[in-house]
Order: structure tokens, then sequence, then C-alpha cells
């Protein structure tokens, strides 16, 4: 009968009947595994509401849009999935790659620079790529201001 390796979790307690503590790395154990792999848990997870969830965070270009035809189409309060828009809400469209990623429709967005939580309520055409628009109603002096910059957003979800 082969004689049974024994790898012993915590240094300094090994029992005292002769037997060695095994020197191979393969049975060696890091003495904080369990703090090193709470912590890189508690790094991934962001908490909402009170129940921790993984965040997904992407780096994107943002843009802003307003609801007046000349942007949109002949229906300029009406998303692409059929989600009535109206000045005052927050809202974002998502280029079509974002999608798959988890940024579908409902979904709740934080962006860098601005206070609040964004609804997913609008799909931009499939020619844009790593790409937000953000509803701005009807002011057009702010989506203006607003201009293009490069933002990251987080949302909840795996990724």
């Amino acid at each position: 009968m082969k004689p049974r390796r024994v790898s012993w979790p915590i240094s300094g307690f090994e029992p005292t009947s002769g037997a060695q503590r095994p020197t191979h790395p393969r049975w060696r154990r890091p003495r904080f595994a369990g703090v090193l792999i709470a912590a890189a848990v508690l790094a991934g997870c962001a908490t909402a509401n009170g129940h921790e969830q993984a965040a997904c965070r992407q780096t994107v270009t943002a843009t802003a849009y307003n609801s007046t035809p000349g942007q949109t189409d002949d229906r300029p309060n009406l998303g692409a999935w059929g989600d009535r828009l109206e000045p005052g809400m927050r809202i974002i469209a998502v280029s079509p790659d974002l999608i798959p990623k988890g940024l579908d429709r409902g979904t709740a967005v934080r962006i860098e620079g601005l206070s609040g939580t964004y609804r997913v309520l609008d799909r931009m055409p499939s020619r844009w790529h790593r790409k937000i628009d953000i509803y701005m109603g009807r002011d057009v002096a702010a989506a203006r201001a607003w201009g293009r910059r490069r933002v990251t957003i987080r949302w909840p979800g795996e990724c």
C-alpha cells in the first residue's frame, strides 16, 4: 500500500507522529488563499439596493440626441423598441454590439460623469459600435454642449 500524502492547511499544526509536510509545489497551499479569494470576489461586486451583484463595465463613446424630427424619423418620441420617450426621462440608446453584453432593453446603467441611473430603452443603427446616445429631450443646446465624450458605463449582470 502506498503512503498517503497529506497537505497541511496551516503551518505549525503538523502532527508529531513523524509525518513530514510535503514539499512538492503541487502539495503546497497558500496560507491566505481564502482571504485572496474573498478579496477578488468582493472587488468584482457592486452593491445595489443592499444586494451584491456583479457589475459589468465598458468604455464607450457617448453622444446625445433629442426628440426632434431632424435627429430621428417622423416619430421622434418613440424608441426603436416601441417605448415612448418623454423629456426628463433618463434614457440611453445603445449600439447593437452592446446588446449581447447585457445592455438589452430596460437595463439600468450608470454613466461616468452623470448622476443617477439611465435605462436602455432605445437602440442605435447597426453601423455604430461601442457607442451610446444619451436622450436629452428637446434641449438641443444641452446635447450640443455634451458633444462627444469617452465615458465608462456600468451595469449589473454577468459580463
